[in-house]
């Protein structure tokens, strides 16, 4: 069920809304400009800022959560790796006014990149299911995410000014989050300003559920700097998983007369140290941690955009807009071992990203019934990557190998266009190409590893298409088919990384990597069953050739090789697979009066992934169990109640991943002591309270049964029994 279409938490200005409503609402992600929901052949999903507020989310990525079609992974407190209908990581694509977030040196490995942004600064956010490559590139291959920050609109009757301000308390890890945004609206010129801080303490999971997830014992440095275990006084508390985080945002805009529209941003977001969790409770066979320190460094992400918008009919266009990125993302890994000759020496390494982008768009109606958007893309990424070992009983710094090739480049241009055309009032067609060109560039060092090279060069093309079909045989009925195409290209992550995946093993360079390709269809539709009750129901199927994935390799001609001070089997990422995804997407919901609404939502999905080395097929690491959540909520003008129910539901040992299984410190055990994802139910409530024209008070409880549970693929087990509030004031 698309938030879109039962948008729960819109209370007192949607929750009664018809599906009318829903198809003639305006989506800007599909083709980057507005359209009509009832004119796309694709399923959008929105999350309101309404459901925002009344939810409370931590982060973005437990934003994206709240649509209940968007799984969420955890590798530790501070993270949030988004998975849509079987793809993950570099799979998926997020956009933040207009301008890819996805770099060079995104991995297949779980990512964080999503929490860089503020979900309190964000206007409106949508989901695009499927490929979405001829619209935005590479990566689009299981869907994008496209985000839209807060914007400050222009006044035409003197100064406009208004502000939010809010202070949260979690009490599963003590969050204490504060926020406040301004806007100031002139003639021309318009501002907008946010901020928001954050402070995670360690998360206290639930009392009922897998001792597996518990955290007994933990590791300390004693003061004669020997590593030693302790008892955790509390089992359930996650020892060393907070953090904290700061986030802001500057908005100018300038309208100088009807036809031109400036837009100048600048977001900044810096995390600190946050522990890798599910790195910190690993242990090898004689239940030793392997590590005494694992942590990212403080993530860094700052961009400065600018758009610029032309609305003037010319020969070639009636709209142009142009968006012009440039972000410089910073992160590190540091990691020492518990044990052995490494364990008074922690390895840093550090990773930068210069990425500059400009996207130029444009919308021409040909005709009564056709529309013709087309546009231009260049993309370049800088990547530079040091590294260093530093003993910390002296202060001795040692060289040591980086992660990725120092001084690398990846370069994306390309060239789109799509066209609408109404067949009539009741039939829309939808079809669009793209051209990519691909560019990477690394050069190796040979100073800790004997390549056989010492750079590559790869160039890329791709070419992507999509048709599509929308029906809408009445105003309260849609159907809907779309058959698309996408790729990924390889970036310098794939082709020029060395690392260790998992204690034993390492990853290292393939220059020879080619553009894996998705092929997708789709076939939905929505609308009234009867009366007040709707429904909205999805079915895809999607084939990924040339898949990317680890398999065994030879180094030198060699299986194994020494990784920092670890004999370690050899791996490298091949195009040696192929996957498939298939599922199916529904939603109900009933307006029983114009006060109460219960709605729900299911996803399935199933996947198969051809194995490396037996050729049989397995499980995709990135397809979800069964999940979904069942609301049921009261509004009225001053008061908006939800109780609701999320749920997921198990994989068992057989129809887990091979790269899960292999992390078996993650899983619950079944009764064969095998590891395996159990089924959980949680049950919830919310509510706010409007206490006057400028006063707001949201509380709520969380996992009131307190039930222990892990989400999938997750390092971190979610929180128990969580208490929340927040003060509002709005002028």
């Amino acid at each position: 069920m698309g938030v879109c279409l039962f948008p729960v938490a819109a209370m007192a200005q949607t929750e009664t809304d018809t599906i009318k409503t829903y198809l003639d609402e305006v989506v800007v992600s599909v083709n980057r400009w507005e359209q009509n929901q009832r004119e796309i052949s694709t399923r959008v999903t929105k999350i309101s800022p309404a459901l925002i507020q009344l939810q409370n989310p931590q982060t973005s990525a437990d934003m994206l959560g709240l649509s209940n079609q968007v799984f969420i992974q955890k590798s530790q407190l501070g993270g949030g790796s988004p998975m849509i209908r079987g793809f993950a990581t570099n799979r998926v694509l997020l956009v933040i006014d207009g301008v890819r977030m996805n770099n060079a040196i995104f991995r297949s490995g779980n990512l964080q990149n999503v929490i860089s942004l503020d979900a309190n600064a964000i206007q409106n956010t949508e989901v695009v299911f499927g490929p979405g490559s001829v619209v935005y590139g590479s990566d689009a291959i299981g869907g994008v995410m496209n985000f839209t920050s807060l914007t400050p609109g222009t006044s035409s009757l003197g100064t406009k000014f208004s502000a939010n301000a809010f202070a949260r308390y979690a009490s599963a890890n003590e969050e204490k989050t504060g926020h406040a945004d301004f806007s100031i609206g002139l003639k021309k010129w318009a501002f907008v300003t946010s901020i928001t801080k954050s402070d995670f303490s360690d998360l206290k999971m639930g009392a009922n559920g897998p001792v597996e997830y518990t955290r007994p014992d933990y590791q300390v440095r004693d003061e004669n700097g020997n590593d030693i275990t302790v008892v955790n006084p509390n089992p359930n508390v996650q020892i060393f998983s907070g953090y904290n985080q700061l986030n802001g945002m500057q908005k100018v805009r300038f309208t100088p007369n009807a036809n031109w529209d400036f837009t100048y941003g600048f977001h900044f977001s810096e995390t600190s140290d946050v522990p890798r969790y599910d790195r910190l409770i690993l242990k090898n066979a004689s239940n030793v941690f392997t590590s005494a320190e694992w942590y990212y460094g403080p993530q860094k992400w700052v961009m400065h955009s600018f758009n610029g918008l032309f609305n003037q009919q010319t020969a070639i266009s009636d709209q142009i807009k142009f968006t012009i990125g440039y972000q410089h993302y910073e992160e590190s890994r540091h990691n020492r071992n518990f044990s052995g000759g490494n364990r008074n020496r922690r390895t840093d390494r550090y990773e930068k990203v210069k990425a500059f982008s400009i996207n130029v768009d444009a919308d021409k109606q040909l005709s009564e019934k056709t529309n013709l958007f087309y546009g231009l893309e260049y993309v370049t990424n800088a990547v530079g990557s040091t590294a260093e070992r530093i003993t910390i009983t002296d202060g001795t710094v040692s060289g040591v190998s980086t992660r990725y090739p120092n001084n690398s480049d990846w370069r994306s241009m390309a060239v789109y266009a799509g066209l609408r055309h109404a067949v009539n009032d009741k039939w829309i067609i939808n079809g669009s190409a793209r051209y990519t060109h691909v560019y990477t560039y690394a050069p190796f060092d040979t100073t800790y590893f004997d390549f056989e090279f010492t750079e590559a060069t790869v160039k890329n093309g791709a070419t992507n298409g999509s048709v599509g079909v929308a029906f809408n045989p009445t105003t309260t009925f849609k159907v809907y088919a779309n058959a698309a195409t996408g790729f990924r290209a390889p970036n310098v992550d794939d082709i020029g990384k060395v690392f260790d995946s998992q204690p034993g093993t390492v990853v290292v360079p393939n220059p020879t990597l080619k553009p894996e390709t998705a092929y997708s269809a789709e076939i939905g539709l929505a609308g009234k069953i009867a009366g007040s009750l709707n429904f909205d129901l999805s079915a895809f199927y999607t084939l990924l050739d040339n898949a990317i994935v680890r398999g065994p390799f030879t180094f030198n001609g060699q299986s194994q090789i020494d990784y920092d001070g670890t004999m370690s089997d050899v791996l490298a990422l091949q195009n040696i697979s192929e996957l498939t995804v298939r599922g199916v997407q529904l939603g109900l919901r009933w307006d029983f009066n114009e006060n109460f609404q219960v709605a729900s939502t299911i996803n399935l999905q199933k996947g198969k992934e051809k194995d490396v080395e037996t050729g049989e097929n397995v499980s995709p690491t990135h397809v979800a169990p069964s999940f979904g959540s069942t609301r049921v909520t009261y509004t009225n003008k001053r008061v908006r109640l939800m109780v609701y129910a999320n749920y997921n539901g198990k994989i068992a040992f057989k129809d887990l991943a091979l790269s899960e299984r292999a992390d078996t410190h993650l899983y619950a055990k079944d009764t064969d002591g095998n590891p395996y994802a159990p089924a959980w139910t949680t049950l919830n409530f919310k509510s706010s309270f409007v206490l006057s024209k400028f006063i707001t008070v949201d509380a709520g409880v969380e996992n009131i049964l307190d039930k222990r549970y892990r989400p999938y693929s997750s390092g971190v087990t979610a929180a128990g029994r969580n208490f929340i509030a927040a003060l509002r004031v709005k002028i």
